[in-house]
């Protein structure tokens, strides 16, 4: 459907420029969403980082949704050059059915629909790290020349939004690990992020089945014991 099947699958050969500062305890981000995006909202696309907890944003399962609360961080804070694995995607415009080219962290949960994933899930529909999808369709990593504001929506519970007219992005509801596996038992929460080996397979294509078969087993296995552990220390 996006036209990546045929794309040759290439990671970004430019290397970071290394510095010898220190970084004085320097923090960045991995996922959340660029504050430039639009997103879709009662009041139309708006940027992200124009929404306030109360605003109602359109949701991919939910309809529209009200807004619990927003965190907004800075992608790298250091003195220093950004590191290689903070340096954001950038998505050409049509590749995730947004009408412009968008930014997209690393971690940055994005829904794809695909035959392979219904074929090998029962469901159209993956969500995948927005690394996942490196090389593939012309999309790249970019070095942050400018400094960018990261903005994380929160639900009540998980949900995927819309982007630039076509892109569907993640938003978790930032809750505790009790509250998580209270919500997963309960049925509410939906999503399920897929291992970036078994996403990498799955944006690759049908020659990658077997191995995004037997990703999929064991992350399945995975979060079964996970889940009845939380459940346990709860």
């Amino acid at each position: 459907m996006f036209g990546w099947k045929a794309a040759n699958h290439r990671k970004t050969d430019r290397m970071m420029e290394t510095t010898g500062a220190y970084d004085g305890g320097a923090t960045g981000v991995m996922s959340g969403i660029v504050a430039s995006t639009r997103v879709a909202s009662a009041m139309g696309w708006r940027e992200v980082g124009a929404l306030q907890a109360g605003d109602m944003v359109l949701t991919f399962d939910g309809g529209l949704q009200k807004v619990a609360g927003i965190t907004r961080r800075r992608l790298w804070d250091g003195m220093s050059s950004c590191p290689q694995a903070f340096w954001p995607l950038m998505v050409p415009a049509g590749v995730l059915e947004n009408a412009k080219p968008v930014m997209l962290l690393p971690r940055q949960g994005v829904m794809l629909e695909s035959d392979l994933a219904e074929e090998l899930y029962g469901d159209p529909f993956a969500l995948i790290p927005a690394a996942a999808l490196e090389g593939t369709a012309g999309i790249e990593r970019i070095y942050p020349n400018d400094p960018i504001d990261v903005i994380s929506v929160h639900f009540d519970i998980d949900q995927v939004i819309f982007a630039e007219q076509g892109a569907l992005l993640f938003c978790p509801a930032g809750q505790d690990l009790v509250q998580l596996a209270a919500q997963e038992a309960s049925g509410l929460c939906p999503y399920k992020m897929l291992p970036e080996a078994c996403a990498v397979a799955l944006v690759q294509g049908a020659d990658n089945r077997e191995l995004c078969s037997a990703c999929l087993r064991e992350d399945r296995y995975a979060a079964q014991e996970e889940g009845a552990t939380f459940v346990d220390a709860a």
